[in-house]
C-alpha cells in the first residue's frame, strides 16, 4: 500500500515517538526525511535483488562495494573498501582492504568477508541458503565471468575471472558487487529476513524497513570515515508529486525527490528552498517484446521508432533540461563513445511506409505503463501513443501498478513497456552486454533475441583489443537499434531533488543521494 502526505506525516510523527538510545537524547545531530516517490521495487533491501533506480537512491548509505564511486564529481573509480587494487593479467585483479571496518553489528570487516558476498550462499546458490532465482540470475548478468575469490590474507584477497574482462575493476563498484556481513547473512532465519536489513558496513544502519511506507536509517559512528552528519535518515514513500512537494514546504521533509522540470521555478522562488540535479547517466527508452506477434516483424519495430518526435518531448516536458542521446551511449564511454551515431530519426512518412511494407492491419499492441516511476512518465506515453496512432498504429496503453504486472501474462501477451538504462562504468559492456546479452532479462525472458547479437555481446564482454572493441560496439547498436531493434531510445534522464536551501548537499551524476559528511553541511 503506497502512503499519501497525510499518512506520511503519521508515520512521521510515529517514528519520532519510537525509543531511541541513549545517545542519542544529546545527539545534536539533525533527523532528515527524503520525500521519494519509490523506496524499493522489490521490496528488498538487498542489492543482488533490488537492481533498480530507486534502489541506486539509497544503497550507498548501509553498504558499500570494494571500490567507491565519485557520485558527485566525474563517476571516476575510488578507493572504498579497498585500499588499492592491481591488475595481475586481463583474468585477475588484486585487492588491498581497508583496515578497520566495522560491520553494524560490531564484527571487523575482512577478506573472507567479500569471499562470502560473492560465495554460493549469498549470490550463486547451490550453497546451504536457498538464494532466490532473480537474485542468481542478475549474478550471472552483473558478473559473467566470475570464477572465485582467493582470500591472501585478512586484508588481501585476489579476484579471477574465467575470461578476459577489460572492466573487471569496474564490476566490482557496481550496486550488486556490495559486500554483506557473512554471521548476520547465516543467522537470519530466512533470506527475505535478511534481505529486509541487510547488515553491511555503510555510515548509516538500517533501523527499521516497513515496504511501501518508511525506510529509517541511524547514524553508525564507527564508520571509518567518521560520524555521519546526520542522527537519523528516513525516505517515506509518497508516490504523489504535489504531496511530496507539500511535505517540503510544510517542514515534514527536508528533500523531495523527482521533480518534474515544471515543477523547479516554482519551488525555487520559494527563498527557503533550490532544486539540485540536471542530466545523469540514465537513458530513458521504450522496450519491445519481439514474442508479441504484432512486434515479431521488425518493420512494425522500426516504424514505431520513426513516430516519436524525442525533441518536442524534451522541449514539452523536460523545458529543453535535456538532450536526445547518440543512441544508448554516452561521452562517458571516451574511447568507446561513437560520436556519428544517431538516433532513428523523427520520419512519419518513413514510419508510414514501412507499416505498409510490413502488411500491418491495425492489430493492437499493448502498451504497459506505470503512473510516473519515471518523471514525466505517464505524459511521455500519452504523447508517444498520440504519435504512433497519427501514423496508424493501434497502440493500447494499459496504466499497471507494480513492475510484476508489466511482465505478467505469457510471452505473447506483452507489447511494449518503459526501461532505463545507467551507465555507472565508462564501458559499454556493463550496461549493453550485460542487459541484452544472453544473460540479460530481455534475452530470458525471449523478448529480445538476436544471435549476431549475442555473439558480439559476448565478445565485447571477453576482447581485450580496443580497436576491435569499437567495431564490434559499432555493429551492435546498428543490430538493436535500427536493423532489429530491441528498444527505442527516448532521452536522457534528468534528476531533479528539492531541498531546503540551508543544507549544503550536492546532487549526483546518478540516482545515488550521498549524505556521507563529504557531501554535506549545514
Amino acid at each position: 500500500m503506497k502512503i499519501s502526505r497525510r499518512s506520511a506525516l503519521k508515520l512521521g510523527a510515529a517514528s519520532l515517538a519510537l525509543p531511541a538510545p541513549a545517545i542519542a537524547q544529546t545527539d545534536g545531530r539533525r533527523t532528515i526525511t527524503v520525500a521519494v516517490q519509490n523506496i524499493s521495487t522489490s521490496n528488498t533491501l538487498e542489492m543482488l535483488r533490488e537492481q533498480s533506480n530507486v534502489g541506486t537512491r539509497i544503497f550507498r548509505n548501509y553498504v558499500e562495494p570494494l571500490i567507491d564511486t565519485d557520485w558527485v564529481g566525474d563517476m571516476s573509480l575510488q578507493p572504498g573498501l579497498a585500499t588499492h587494487w592491481e591488475r595481475v593479467d586481463d583474468r585477475t585483479v588484486e585487492f588491498t582492504l581497508r583496515e578497520g571496518v566495522r560491520f553494524h553489528n560490531g564484527d571487523a570487516f575482512t577478506a573472507e568477508d567479500v569471499a562470502f558476498s560473492f560465495g554460493p550462499d549469498r549470490m550463486w546458490g547451490g550453497g546451504v541458503r536457498e538464494v532466490p532465482t532473480a537474485v542468481v540470475q542478475g549474478a550471472r548478468r552483473i558478473f559473467p565471468g566470475f570464477e572465485r575469490i582467493e582470500v591472501l590474507g585478512p586484508h588481501r584477497l585476489r579476484v579471477v575471472n574465467n575470461v578476459p574482462d577489460i572492466v573487471l575493476e569496474g564490476r566490482m563498484a557496481r550496486t550488486a558487487a556490495v559486500i554483506a556481513n557473512r554471521h548476520a547473512f547465516m543467522a537470519a532465519t530466512s533470506w527475505m529476513d535478511w534481505a529486509r536489513r541487510p547488515i553491511g558496513t555503510g555510515p548509516y544502519s538500517i533501523a527499521e524497513y516497513r515496504p511501501d511506507q518508511m525506510l529509517t536509517l541511524d547514524a553508525f559512528d564507527q564508520h571509518w570515515q567518521g560520524r555521519p552528519p546526520i542522527r537519523r535518515l528516513r525516505f517515506a514513500e509518497v508516490p504523489e508529486v504535489a504531496s511530496r512537494v507539500n511535505m517540503l514546504v510544510s517542514g515534514e521533509a527536508e528533500f523531495a525527490s523527482d521533480i518534474p522540470p515544471d515543477q523547479i521555478e516554482r519551488i525555487a522562488a520559494d527563498p527557503r528552498f533550490e532544486v539540485a540535479g540536471g542530466p545523469i547517466n540514465n537513458t530513458r527508452y521504450l522496450v519491445f517484446n519481439k514474442s508479441h506477434p504484432v512486434l515479431a516483424n521488425p518493420l512494425i519495430r522500426r516504424a514505431m521508432s520513426h513516430s516519436i518526435d524525442r525533441e518536442a518531448i524534451v522541449a514539452a516536458l523536460w523545458g529543453g533540461r535535456t538532450t536526445v542521446p547518440r543512441g544508448l551511449q554516452w561521452e562517458f564511454y571516451a574511447d568507446m563513445y561513437l560520436a556519428d551515431i544517431e538516433v532513428p530519426k523523427f520520419d512519419p512518412a518513413e514510419a508510414r511506409r514501412l507499416l505498409r511494407e510490413a502488411g500491418y492491419r491495425g492489430e493492437a499492441i499493448p502498451y504497459r505503463c506505470l503512473n510516473n516511476y519515471y518523471t514525466n512518465q505517464t505524459a511521455t506515453a500519452q504523447i508517444n501513443v498520440e504519435g504512433w496512432r497519427a501514423i496508424g498504429l493501434n497502440v493500447e496503453l494499459q496504466m499497471v501498478e507494480n513492475w510484476g504486472q508489466i511482465q505478467a501474462g505469457d510471452k505473447t501477451s506483452r507489447g511494449v513497456h518503459d526501461w532505463s538504462a545507467s551507465a555507472v562504468v565508462n564501458d559499454p559492456s556493463i550496461q549493453m552486454s550485460g542487459t541484452w546479452g544472453r544473460a540479460g532479462a530481455p534475452w530470458l525472458r525471449e523478448q529480445y533475441r538476436n544471435e549476431e547479437f549475442g555473439d558480439l555481446a559476448d565478445e565485447l564482454e571477453t576482447s581485450m583489443d580496443r580497436p576491435r572493441r569499437r567495431i564490434v560496439w559499432r555493429r551492435m547498436l546498428e543490430i538493436i537499434e535500427r536493423e532489429d531493434p530491441g528498444y527505442v531510445v527516448l532521452h536522457r534522464n534528468a534528476n531533479f531533488t528539492a531541498k531546503r536551501r540551508d543544507i549544503a548537499w550536492r546532487a549526483s551524476q546518478s540516482f545515488v543521494m550521498d549524505f556521507r559528511g563529504s557531501n554535506w553541511g549545514a
